[in-house]
Parts: structure tokens; C-alpha cells; sequence
């Protein structure tokens, strides 16, 4: 998990500071040289390191901290602050203002990820009910187009190609169609390199100067650490760039250049990837990322991750099944389903305030479990999957073969789902009394 390094540092050392009544300049100055020696780990740029603490330990000695009631919390506060506005202080939305078609450009290095992230961004504008159109204009890698067309196809988006035609001449003629084909935004997935050339600058300097991009996104890779600040650098040089795509922000980077990109390049993070799937595509809230970073939780970003999966319509008709106690395990298996698909469970706990990666450290968090749980229910019968109690021995035995699940698994199940049928009993108890008072709401389960 990405920052998890880092987060156990700065909670260690930050636990260190609120832990005391009062403050002295000799804490303070502790606390400053761990922090430093945690950023320059994560690998984050040495000049904006430097800068950062200096910027923290000035205000850590002022008046306001010193004198509070609390110096530990207003030191947290301030280093929260200061960690926000390192990343860019607020997310930074995609500028598509103006006539259409917009005329977004994807540049960056091989392997970045690039091809991918256009058709991500393809689908993300498509949910915002857009008509996004991709381009193809990498005509040197070998199945290049065709890795397009794949992604294209999966997320359901038109992809415009001229085969091996010059990349500038396909970039215009793409424009020109999605004017006359109502498509608004048209994704430029251009040429990459394993190294920054001449060639491959000039290429991208002309498409540039062909259709006048509202915006240009550079894609890195999170886990090249500094080189992709370097990267990043080089870039806006050339074609000044008016964003960052980061991905595999899931992984196991550092977060060195999340950190660092910013105050180097002074251009801001747009997205980040966070998964393989074409919808693990976030915007970058820098308050939110500072905040899991400091161990305070995401609850914002777990909203919406929730907000995506369930549907009013969904939560209402739930509630109906556990109120006439109809609830039954092919509802089970959709909630589990919501879940799986909002993302791995140990990042989603760790957008619950007060948790952080140390605890999930002694914690056995093992995804596939709702792989076993998926493969137990649908190997079961409609009538089973109705009613589980006419589950015998033979039966489970059936199941326990058919799913290839130790017949235990299937056993703590079936107890837990019997178990969880009991507390919607108690719950839907609770209904209208003599007062008229209303079920209330079941949350999520």
C-alpha cells in the first residue's frame, strides 16, 4: 500500500509529540529530524524536503503552539497543513471549457501505463455523460492500436485510427470527425519511448501545435520514485504540461513523487490509478491523501467508493427483503459483490479514521475469502440458495466438491449467515410501535 512507510513514521514520531503537555524546542527539533529522514526514505525530493521542514519547525516553534493547551495536536495540525499543500492544497479538475470537441493529450514514457489511462479517462468522462472518442496515434510499438481498440471496446468508446499514418495528420483528421460525429472530447493516445528523445519530443510538440490541446496529461509510474519527478520535469519543458496522471498509487511505492511532483514541476496531480480495472481511476484530493498519510482517514473518498456500488433503489429494496425476512443468499452474495468491487478491503479500512497501517498489520485481512464465499453460494441450488436450512450433510458434501471450499468454510457460512437472518429478526422487531414510529434505515451491511 502506497505511503504505508511513510504513514508508520510520521504517526510514530508525530505520537511522540502529542503524547506530552508541553513542548520544548529540543522536541521540536527531534521530532523535525525524523520527519526529514521519513520523507527522504519515501524518497521525496531532498530540496522540498528541506523546504517542508523548515516551513514546519518555524511553526511549530511559534507563539500559537507553544502556548496551547495541546502542542502535540497543533503540531499534527500544522504538519496535516503543510503535507496538503505540498500535494497541491486542493483536487485540480480537467479544464474542458469552451467549443467541443475537447482535445485531451496523453503523453509519457513505455510502460507508464498510458494506453490504459486514456481509456480509463475514456470511461470516467463517459459516466460524467460525455461522448469521449480515443485516438490512436502510437504507430511505433508493436500492437499498440490494437491494445487500444481492446481497451476501447471495454469501455464501451469509440477508438479513431489511421493505422501507421503520420501521428499529426490522424490527430487533425480525429478532430475534425469528432466534430462532425458529436463526440466532445477526443483522448489523444500518443507515442512513447523507452527513454526521452528528440524524435519523440517533436513528434508531440507538432500534435500539439496540430489541435491546440485543452490539456495535456503526462502518465508516471509511481513506483520510479524520483526519476519520475525527473520524468515529469523534462516533459513540461517541452510541451508544458498541465497535469499529472500518477499511477500505481496500489502498489507498493514509496510516494516519493506524489510528494515531490508538485512543488518540482509546479504542475498539479489530476488522477491517480489505484488497480488494474478500467474503473480504478480517482481524482487526487491532496487534503485526503495528507490525512490518510497522518493515520485520520479518508471518509470522504470511502462515501463515494460507497455511493458508486449502492443505489437508493438497491438500499430500499434491501431493507424490504429484511423487513417481510425474505433476505436470502443470492442478496448475500450481491452485497458481498458491492464490496469486492469498491476495492481491496485493507485500503478501505484504511479510510476509517483512527485506523492505521500499524493495526492493520496484526490483522488477517485475506480478499480471498469473499472468492470462497462467491464460489460456496453459486454452487448451490436456487432452492438452497432460498432456503439453506434444508442444507444436509449430502448436500454440503455436493457443494463443497462442486465449489472446491473445505466443508468447513461452508459450514461458518451457513452459521454466520443464520446468525446475521437472526439480528434482521431483532431489528425489523424495532418497527412501527403503538406511536407509529417508523423502521429505521439498516445501513449497509
Amino acid at each position: 500500500m502506497v505511503f504505508e512507510g511513510l504513514s508508520e513514521r510520521l504517526q510514530e514520531t508525530l505520537g511522540k509529540l502529542t503524547g506530552k503537555g508541553k513542548l520544548s524546542e529540543k522536541d521540536i527539533d527531534a521530532a523535525m529530524r525524523e520527519i526529514r529522514l521519513s520523507l527522504l526514505e519515501a524518497d521525496v525530493n531532498y530540496k522540498v524536503v528541506k523546504d517542508f521542514v523548515k516551513t514546519i519547525k518555524e511553526r511549530s516553534l511559534g507563539q500559537d503552539v507553544m502556548t496551547s493547551l495541546s502542542p502535540g495536536q497543533m503540531v499534527v495540525k500544522i504538519v496535516n497543513e503543510e503535507l496538503t499543500a505540498l500535494m497541491g492544497k486542493e483536487n485540480s479538475k480537467l479544464d474542458l471549457k469552451g467549443s467541443t470537441p475537447h482535445m485531451v493529450m496523453m503523453v509519457g514514457l513505455q510502460g507508464s501505463g498510458k494506453t490504459t489511462h486514456s481509456g480509463k479517462l475514456a470511461l470516467k468522462l463517459k459516466k460524467e455523460n460525455r461522448n469521449p472518442m480515443l485516438t490512436a496515434l502510437d504507430i511505433y510499438r508493436p500492437a499498440a492500436i490494437e491494445q487500444l481498440k481492446v481497451v476501447g471496446k471495454t469501455a464501451g468508446v469509440e477508438v479513431f485510427d489511421k493505422d501507421k499514418q503520420d501521428p499529426v495528420k490522424t490527430a487533425r483528421e480525429a478532430k475534425d470527425y469528432a466534430r462532425l460525429n458529436n463526440h466532445d472530447v477526443v483522448i489523444l493516445d500518443t507515442a512513447g519511448r523507452l527513454q526521452i528523445d528528440t524524435d519523440l519530443m517533436d513528434e508531440l510538440k507538432n500534435i500539439k501545435e496540430a489541435v491546440n490541446p485543452d490539456e495535456i496529461l503526462l502518465v508516471v509510474d509511481a513506483m520510479t520514485g524520483q526519476e519520475a519527478v525527473n520524468v515529469a520535469k523534462t516533459f513540461d519543458d517541452y510541451l508544458d504540461i498541465t497535469g499529472v496522471v500518477l499511477t500505481k498509487l496500489d502498489g507498493d511505492a514509496r510516494g516519493g513523487a506524489a510528494l515531490s511532483i508538485r512543488q518540482v514541476v509546479g504542475k498539479p496531480i489530476k488522477f491517480i490509478g489505484v488497480g488494474e480495472k478500467l474503473e480504478d481511476l480517482e481524482p487526487f484530493h491532496p487534503d485526503r491523501m495528507a490525512n490518510r498519510i497522518l493515520g485520520m482517514g479518508d471518509v470522504l473518498s470511502l462515501i463515494e467508493k460507497a455511493e458508486k456500488e449502492l443505489s437508493i433503489e438497491n438500499a430500499k429494496e434491501l431493507e424490504r427483503k429484511m423487513r417481510e425476512q425474505t433476505y436470502t443468499l443470492d442478496d448475500f452474495m450481491e452485497q458481498v459483490q458491492q464490496i469486492r468491487n469498491m476495492g481491496p478491503l485493507e485500503d478501505l479500512l484504511a479510510m476509517i479514521p483512527g485506523v492505521n497501517s500499524k493495526m492493520l498489520k496484526g490483522v488477517d485481512i485475506d480478499d480471498r475469502g469473499f472468492v470462497r464465499i462467491e464460489a460456496l453460494i453459486s454452487s448451490m441450488t436456487k432452492e438452497e440458495r432460498e432456503k439453506p436450512e434444508i442444507i444436509g450433510k449430502s448436500r454440503k458434501e455436493r457443494i463443497a466438491k462442486g465449489s472446491g471450499v473445505d466443508i468447513k468454510e461452508l459450514n461458518k457460512l451457513l452459521k454466520q449467515f443464520k446468525e446475521l437472518k437472526k439480528m434482521m429478526k431483532k431489528m425489523t422487531g424495532m418497527k412501527a410501535n403503538k406511536r407509529g414510529r417508523k423502521l429505521p434505515k439498516m445501513p449497509f451491511f
